[in-house]
């Protein structure tokens, strides 16, 4: 049995990742499919922390590409909880970038991933609530039945397209 509600900060989750040329484009910046990539995968470890069990993704939405990340740059992508429903946890995904020589940093994406805890055969399973602590994950907690309002519109309009 899983407990009654879980912090915000059991479920963050850090990577850090050196961008090498292989990871960009013509334009030396890296490519957005890649951090996508990056972003999809610490989501659901976020995700995993939280339900302590399997999880799928669900959606993306909000995904914005506020600068560019350069060759040689090191990125921090970072994800914690911030909202439930009965076994969907909304995530919410920062990347910030770093030159290393010169110390400047700056948030490059964000995003808001959903992901659906799943039971031993694939079926949807109750996860937790999540508890925010921190004054940036009660904001997000708190705006988040609207996105979760907005993305359940969405979907019911493209089944009706």
């Amino acid at each position: 049995m899983s407990p009654l509600s879980l912090p915000a900060s059991a479920s963050r989750t850090l990577m850090t990742q050196l961008i090498f040329p292989l990871d960009t484009n013509p334009h030396d910046t890296m490519f957005g499919g890649k951090l996508m990539e990056y972003m999809d995968k610490v989501a659901a470890i976020a995700a995993m922390r939280h339900a302590r069990g399997q999880v799928v993704t669900a959606s993306t939405d909000s995904l914005d590409f506020l600068a560019p990340i350069r060759v040689g740059e090191v990125i921090e992508v970072e994800a914690f909880v911030t909202w439930t429903n009965r076994s969907s946890m909304e995530i919410y995904v920062s990347v910030e970038s770093e030159n290393l020589f010169t110390g400047d940093r700056k948030k490059t994406v964000t995003a808001f991933f959903t992901f659906v805890a799943l039971d031993g055969d694939g079926k949807p399973v109750q996860v937790p609530a999540v508890r925010p602590e921190s004054e940036e994950e009660i904001k997000l907690h708190a705006s988040a039945p609207e996105r979760h309002q907005l993305r359940m519109k969405r979907k019911q309009d493209r089944r009706n397209d």
